[in-house]
């Protein structure tokens, strides 16, 4: 089996959106697609084959405080409006194919940590409908500048808390060849979080999520070297941008956006001819 692995990166997951539709325009499949934080929210539009839906959204409501905002944050306690971003937006404003989804038969996977725990946990999404979608928030939702998304009885935030390149998952999933879309260069390196008092303040009542952050830049540089190892192994073919990208994890500019969008295009299509013969297409 195939798989897709789609590192988060909030608005840096647009790189990702530029490769995806290059992806569907070439009529590349996979058996599995696992996404974490901008990763499922986009990849979603990937399975349900919606090509250019991700840029024409985000162009179209890049300034829309409804969207995203620091109003947002401060009336709602989420950056990412949730209702805005996760209902109205894709099932009113520019409707999610669901059908589409659904029918494609791809299994699709999005990643969450449960602040309880400080763990990973895999969802796998089985429609586009309205707990569905919030599995997707939670996936996204950032420490810090989102509410905990509470599931079923269980409470969630950012997946990339916990994994932010879930190869290994999709490798566990039966994936022996992946394809990972990294939205960092290959010479990146996480920092330690310079917020962690902050994140110590606000989410004292959760000391294994605290934990969890306290070392997520170890964790990240492992899982970065593990996927390059992995491509080294002849197991992984990594797709990830030359230079750092010219947006950040907020971006209201459509200029920049498109900037971004077609730098993931360029990428995708230079690698066309190596990812088909990866693949055995």
């Amino acid at each position: 089996m195939t798989g897709l692995v789609l590192e988060g990166g909030a608005m840096r997951g647009i790189f990702t959106a530029g490769v995806l539709d290059v992806f569907m325009e070439n009529g590349i499949k996979f058996d599995n697609v696992i996404g974490v934080s901008a990763g499922a929210c986009f990849g979603c539009n990937f399975v349900s084959g919606q090509v250019g839906r991700t840029i024409r959204y985000n162009l179209q409501y890049a300034k829309d405080k409804r969207y995203c905002s620091v109003s947002s944050l401060l009336s709602t306690g989420d950056i990412f409006g949730a209702e805005f971003c996760y209902h109205t937006l894709p099932m009113e404003l520019d409707r999610f194919d669901e059908e589409a989804f659904v029918a494609s038969g791809v299994p699709f996977y999005v990643v969450v940590t449960d602040v309880e725990t400080g763990e990973a946990g895999y969802h796998r999404m089985k429609d586009g409908g309205y707990e569905e979608l919030e599995w997707m928030r939670a996936s996204a939702s950032m420490p810090l500048v989102s509410n905990i998304v509470q599931i079923g009885g269980g409470k969630y935030l950012d997946g990339g808390v916990s994994d932010s390149i879930p190869l290994r998952a999709s490798e566990a999933l039966g994936c022996e060849k992946n394809v990972t879309v990294l939205t960092k260069p290959r010479g990146y390196r996480k920092s330690a979080d310079r917020t962690m008092p902050l994140v110590k303040l606000k989410y004292r009542s959760y000391p294994n999520l605290v934990g969890a952050m306290q070392v997520r830049h170890i964790a990240y540089n492992e899982q970065f070297e593990y996927c390059l190892r992995q491509e080294k192994a002849g197991v992984n073919f990594v797709i990830c941008p030359k230079s750092p990208l010219p947006i950040g994890h907020i971006c209201h500019d459509p200029l920049v956006m498109r900037e971004t969008y077609e730098i993931g295009r360029s990428e995708a299509n230079e690698l066309m001819p190596a990812l088909e013969r990866f693949l055995g297409m």
